[in-house]
């Protein structure tokens, strides 16, 4: 692009649906007959071929994220084609990151999703949505709530029996899936099946899923609060119990787009719930030990947040290269020499660290930062009523000294 931004638009871009040209307005049409490029997929290409005077680029395989051929033409007259509304999930929050607003103008058509719910009769704004387009199915795990419904857009026919099939498996079985195939075009048929009785077949690669969702009583559901069962994670006794993982969140205070560390992640447990916390939130768990590493990795996928990172080292060394973080917790190894002295280096300015200390070497060394340091020392104690011969009695669980410190 230009040293010197372009003085209107030159890039249009197209929405279109499945049923081509017959759904497109008349200034959609024109900014297609008017492009010296139009670029789009192959089947976007196809539909819109009527009205292509200019030259016809498919997009690359991989996929350009940095859309260099789009960018290269700035100032001429270019269309992109894209499927439905280009800012759902689409191309146009691609092109976005790359060409500035005013230098571009839109024409979405319907989404799949506004389809979708128009064909179930649902009202969007009380449906979750959830783009299963290229990435895991265990992303839907955390909206597995009884009675929600889900919109989720798939990458291929064979998605809706795999997703049907992790329904069955995770105690959701008598859900209720319908099939939206091809939507708005002609080839547009709808189907619906129980998730444990899912026997579609010769499905659409273009589909939808729209889910409701119904429990067994052995369903694993992920509680919208921070603190989830212990029982939830896989772990070795190396685990935030839930009432200090509760009040660990409490402390560290995730806010939107944030990253946190969590350095001697154990079983993964805190990252998991930052994460769970909102969709833009990010974590990097780091541990030394490799079987827990992988047992982080599976964990993550159970729990719906397969995009955790995973750092098999020891700190301080393993957080060499890593993107500075906004929060930071230390639950194993913070005694360790040099760990929390390149915790406090790394952490952003206004950023927030948690460390909780069950050993004494580790107490101690909070005692003296919060010396030095200031903030907040708090100690926590959580007790748990268990047989006393033929009565009851409370078992204490070991005390917690937890450190939580704002880097000014």
């Amino acid at each position: 692009m230009s040293a010197e931004a372009p003085s209107r638009p030159w890039l249009t871009i197209v929405g279109i649906g499945e049923d081509g040209i017959s759904g497109l307005g008349e200034e959609a049409k024109q900014a297609i007959k008017a492009a010296e490029f139009v670029f789009g997929g192959a089947r976007h290409l196809e539909l819109a071929a009527p009205l292509i005077k200019g030259e016809a680029r498919q997009w690359p395989k991989p996929f350009d994220t940095a859309m260099t051929e789009v960018a290269a033409l700035a100032g001429r007259k270019v269309c992109v084609l894209a499927s439905g509304d280009p800012f759902f999930h689409g191309v146009g929050v691609t092109l976005a990151r790359k060409i500035p607003a005013e230098e571009m103008r839109a024409i979405p058509a319907p989404s799949t999703t506004s389809l979708a719910a128009a064909r179930m009769g649902w009202a969007l704004q009380e449906v979750e949505t959830v783009s299963l387009h290229g990435r895991p199915i265990d992303l839907i795990r955390p909206l597995l709530h009884p009675r929600a419904r889900l919109l989720a857009l798939t990458s291929d026919g064979e998605a809706p029996a795999a997703i049907a099939a992790l329904l069955a498996e995770l105690g959701f079985g008598p859900s209720r899936i319908t099939v939206l195939e091809a939507l708005g075009g002609p080839n547009e048929r709808i189907r619906s099946a129980r998730a444990d009785a899912f026997k579609l077949e010769k499905i659409n690669p273009l589909n939808v899923l729209a889910l409701e969702i119904e429990s067994e009583s052995q369903a694993r559901i992920l509680p919208l609060t921070p603190g989830i069962a212990d029982d939830l994670f896989e772990h070795d006794g190396q685990i935030t119990k839930r009432e200090v993982r509760a009040l660990t969140l409490s402390a560290l205070a995730p806010r939107r787009g944030e990253l946190l560390w969590d350095i001697g992640a154990g079983s993964g447990s805190v990252a998991i719930e930052w994460m769970l916390a909102h969709p833009s939130l990010r974590a990097i768990a780091i541990e030394a030990d490799p079987a827990r590493a992988a047992r982080i990795g599976r964990n993550a996928a159970a729990c719906g947040v397969p995009d955790l990172t995973v750092i098999h080292g020891a700190a301080p060394e393993a957080l060499a290269g890593l993107h500075t973080p906004d929060a930071i917790f230390i639950g194993g190894g913070g005694s360790d020499p040099g760990v929390l002295d390149a915790a406090i280096q790394a952490l952003r300015p206004g950023g927030r660290l948690v460390a909780n200390a069950v050993t004494l070497e580790l107490e101690a060394l909070l005692i003296a930062r919060h010396a030095g340091l200031g903030c907040t020392l708090t100690r926590i104690s959580v007790a748990r009523a268990a047989p006393v011969g033929t009565m009851a009695g409370w078992k204490p669980a070991m005390p917690i000294t937890q450190w939580s410190w704002e880097k000014s």
